[in-house]
C-alpha cells in the first residue's frame, strides 16, 4: 500500500526536525574539534620548546652522573611532547578538511534529497545536451575556427569556453572527448537510480516484528532507520556482529540501526542470522 500524500509530507517533515540541521552540525563540531587539537598541539610544541631551551647548546648526557636519569627523562619528555603536538596538529588538518567535505554529498536523510537530486540530474542532462550539440557543430564547422566558436556560442558556451574546447588534446583531438560524455552518462544513471530508491522508500510502510529471541526488528520509514531493539546491552561478540554489519548504537532510539535500505535490510538478516535471532524453539 502506497502512502498518501500527507504521509509523504509527516515523513519529510520528521526527517526535517531530526536531520534537518545535522550537516551544520557535523560542520561546527568538526571545527571546534579542529580548534581544541591545533590549540593543545600548540602546547605541547610550546612546552616542548621552552623545555629544551633550558638545556645548554650541545650540552650532552652525562653518562654516570647522578643527573644522567633525571637528564633522560627529561628529553624523552621533549621528544614525546613533539611528537604528539605534532600528531595533533595532523589530526587538526584533517578535521578542518573534513569540514570543507560536509554537505557535498547528498545524504538519503536530508529532506530535500529529492529536490537537490532532481536538479543535479537537470544539470547533467544540460552538460550532456551541450557536450552533444557542441561536438555537432565543431564537426559541422571543422577547419573554420570563427564560424565554430560562433555556432558554440549559439549553442549556450561562453566563448572562453567555446576556445577551449577548440583547443587539441595530445592526441589532436577536439571538443569534448568521449568518454566526457560517458561518464556523465553514467552519472544520470546513477543519480536517478537514487531518485528511484527515495521515492520508492517514502511510499514504504513501517515494519515491526518480535522476533523469537525477544529482540525487536523494525523499520522506521520516518527516521530513515532499520533498527533491532534488545531491550538490554548486547555482550561483546554480539556487538561486533552489529558493527561488522554496519549498526552502531542510537542512545535517542534505544536501539541498534543503520541506514534503511536495501544494504540496511541486508545487514539485519545477517545479524539476525548470525546471532540466531529468530530461531524457534525445538519441540
Amino acid at each position: 500500500m502506497r502512502n498518501s500524500e500527507s504521509r509523504t509530507t509527516e515523513i519529510l517533515q520528521t526527517r526535517r526536525d531530526v536531520y534537518g540541521d545535522r550537516a551544520e552540525r557535523r560542520r561546527d563540531g568538526l571545527a571546534a574539534k579542529a580548534a581544541a587539537l591545533e590549540g593543545q598541539g600548540q602546547q605541547l610544541l610550546d612546552s616542548a620548546r621552552s623545555r629544551a631551551s633550558n638545556i645548554p647548546f650541545g650540552q650532552p648526557i652525562l653518562v654516570g652522573h647522578h643527573s644522567e636519569g633525571r637528564d633522560r627523562r627529561y628529553r624523552e619528555k621533549i621528544h614525546n611532547d613533539i611528537g604528539r603536538g605534532i600528531d595533533l596538529l595532523d589530526q587538526a588538518k584533517e578535521a578542518r578538511s573534513q569540514v570543507q567535505a560536509v554537505g557535498i554529498g547528498i545524504s538519503s536523510d536530508d529532506p530535500d534529497a529529492l529536490v537537490k537530486l532532481r536538479d543535479q540530474l537537470l544539470h547533467a542532462r544540460k552538460s550532456q545536451d551541450l557536450m552533444t550539440a557542441a561536438n555537432k557543430q565543431i564537426r559541422k564547422h571543422k577547419g573554420n575556427t570563427d564560424a565554430a566558436i560562433a555556432a558554440l556560442v549559439e549553442a549556450g558556451m561562453t566563448e572562453i569556453n567555446a576556445r577551449e574546447a577548440l583547443k587539441p588534446d595530445f592526441m589532436g583531438r577536439v571538443g569534448f572527448p568521449s568518454y566526457a560524455l560517458s561518464n556523465n552518462n553514467a552519472n544520470m544513471r546513477r543519480i536517478e537510480l537514487r531518485i528511484k530508491e527515495i521515492e520508492r522508500n517514502l511510499q514504504a510502510q513501517d515494519v515491526e516484528r518480535k522476533l523469537a529471541s525477544g529482540v525487536t526488528y523494525r523499520e522506521d520509514v520516518a527516521l530513515n532507520r532499520v533498527m533491532l531493539h534488545f531491550g538490554h546491552k548486547p555482550d561483546q561478540a554480539t556487538r561486533e556482529v552489529l558493527k561488522r554489519n554496519g549498526f552502531r548504537w542510537a542512545p535517542s532510539n534505544e536501539a541498534w540501526q543503520r541506514q534503511l535500505n536495501n544494504a540496511g535490510r541486508w545487514g539485519a538478516k545477517s545479524v539476525i542470522e548470525a546471532l540466531g535471532l529468530d530461531n524457534k524453539a525445538e519441540a
